[in-house]
Formats: structure tokens, C-alpha cells, sequence
């Protein structure tokens, strides 16, 4: 195959961005020298504004960094998995991802992260607690207003489902679930938390006949990531405690000088 020349490279990338009137005075200003610098603005800024509109759709929210996570702290979690998880390469393979634990050890935060980093890396991504999207899809009083929902988070080539488990919910969430896992099955990729077990999951869905094929569905090429441990917030929470505490009982300046 014959390389392209710079000219015809400019032209390509012109076209990519659909500069029509700059294509259609093309022979006009071939020459000119801004027409390198002026793509690469165009391109910039096209990035920068994609990027602030995926993440502005992800509602992902504000989370700390993977890097203030204490690894110290859970009785049990697999670091190696997680930063592998980082990489993205089960979005590509349509997998799924599960972070099993208890209340505090850090899932939602996790998840956080890989959204965030699936949006830098080009992906759409959304983060929704389980409640809501359940709530939102059993509230369509139309098919076509149900369809437009189930579009909108079938759609997103990550869906991070947060917090299931946390509240039982009624036969017709159930299903809801059910059909929008199908509807992702081996096309786009879901992250769920959650503080129960799968052999936990027939009293979240109580009296569901859907819950054997939902978590059949949902593990197919999925990864099970358990984290063990007590909850960290609770322990954030316990070192403020102490530490005011221990400014109460301590004597102020003025009163070691008095002394």
C-alpha cells in the first residue's frame, strides 16, 4: 500500500471532523501553513468537549482516587484483580464485573474509579444506584415511555448498578432487572455492587421466578470480586471521634501558660 502524503492526511482528517467549507476551498488554501495548526485545534477541542459531555452523562459523582484507597484495611481483597480491572478489558469482551461486601469496604468507590477511567478511555459509561433505575423503569405509565428507558441504559457500554441488595424489591422489579440484563447480555458491560451473596438474592427478589436466570445471565463472562473486611467510613468516623476526644480532654495553650 502506498503511504499517504501529508496533503492527503490533512484532507482525511478534515473530512473526519466535516470542515465541508474548508474541503470545498481545499485547492484555494493547500498551501497555507495554519492548515496544520487549525486541525489540530479543531481536534483538540473536539476531544476536550466529547470528554466533558461523557462524563457529564455518567453522573459518575464525586469519589476519591484509587490511589487513597487503604489496601491495608479489608481482611481480604484482591488488588492484583482490581488494578486489573483498571485496564478496561472486559469492556471490549462485554463482561461483567461483581463487587461483593459489606456495607463500607469500599465497592461503590471502586466502581467509581473504573467508570471514571472507562470515560477517559473513549467509553460511555453510566453510574446509577439500583433503587433509582429500578424505580425510574417500573414508573413508565406507556410502553414507549418504558422502551426509551430501557434504551437509555442499554445503550452506555458500561452500566455500573450500585447498591443492589441493600432493599427487597416486588416481582415486577425482577423482571425489569432481568430484561435489561438481557438486553446488555454479551453486548455491552454491567458493574454491580452488592452486600449479598447470589444464594441471598431469592430474598431481594423475593417470590421472583426470574432470579435463577437474572444471575445466570448476569455471571456469564463476569468476574466475582469479594471484599472482606469492616466498613472504613465507619472507621473514618471513630479516628474523628478520638481525635476530638482527645483535643477536649487536652489543656489549652492558655492554660499551661496559667499553670
Amino acid at each position: 500500500m502506498t503511504p499517504k502524503t501529508p496533503e492527503q492526511q490533512m484532507i482525511e482528517r478534515a473530512k473526519a471532523l466535516r470542515l465541508h467549507g474548508i474541503l470545498a476551498h481545499w485547492e484555494e488554501i493547500e498551501d497555507k501553513q495554519w492548515i496544520e495548526q487549525m486541525l489540530c485545534w479543531e481536534e483538540q477541542e473536539r476531544t476536550r468537549r466529547s470528554l466533558e459531555r461523557r462524563l457529564s452523562e455518567a453522573h459518575i459523582g464525586r469519589f476519591k482516587p484509587m490511589s487513597e484507597f487503604d489496601w491495608s484495611w479489608p481482611t481480604s481483597c484482591d488488588r492484583g484483580a482490581i488494578n486489573a480491572l483498571m485496564s478496561l478489558e472486559f469492556i471490549p469482551e462485554a463482561g461483567n464485573v461483581v463487587l461483593l461486601g459489606s456495607n463500607g469496604v469500599g465497592k461503590t468507590m471502586i466502581a467509581r474509579n473504573i467508570a471514571y477511567q472507562a470515560v477517559i478511555a473513549g467509553y460511555t459509561a453510566l453510574f446509577v444506584n439500583a433503587s433509582t433505575i429500578l424505580a425510574e423503569l417500573a414508573s413508565q405509565d406507556s410502553e414507549r415511555l418504558l422502551q426509551q428507558r430501557f434504551n437509555r441504559f442499554t445503550r452506555p457500554r458500561l452500566l455500573v448498578i450500585d447498591e443492589l441488595g441493600y432493599l427487597s424489591y416486588s416481582t415486577r422489579y425482577a423482571d425489569l432487572l432481568f430484561e435489561l440484563v438481557s438486553r446488555r447480555y454479551e453486548k455491552n458491560s454491567i458493574i454491580i455492587t452488592t452486600n449479598r451473596p447470589f444464594s441471598e438474592w431469592g430474598e431481594v427478589f423475593p417470590s421472583a421466578a426470574c432470579v435463577v436466570s437474572l444471575i445466570d445471565r448476569l455471571l456469564h463472562n463476569a468476574e466475582v470480586l469479594a471484599i472482606d473486611g469492616e466498613s472504613y467510613r465507619y472507621k473514618e468516623a471513630q479516628e474523628r471521634r478520638n481525635t476530638r476526644e482527645a483535643k477536649r480532654k487536652s489543656p489549652s495553650k492558655k492554660a499551661k501558660a496559667e499553670s
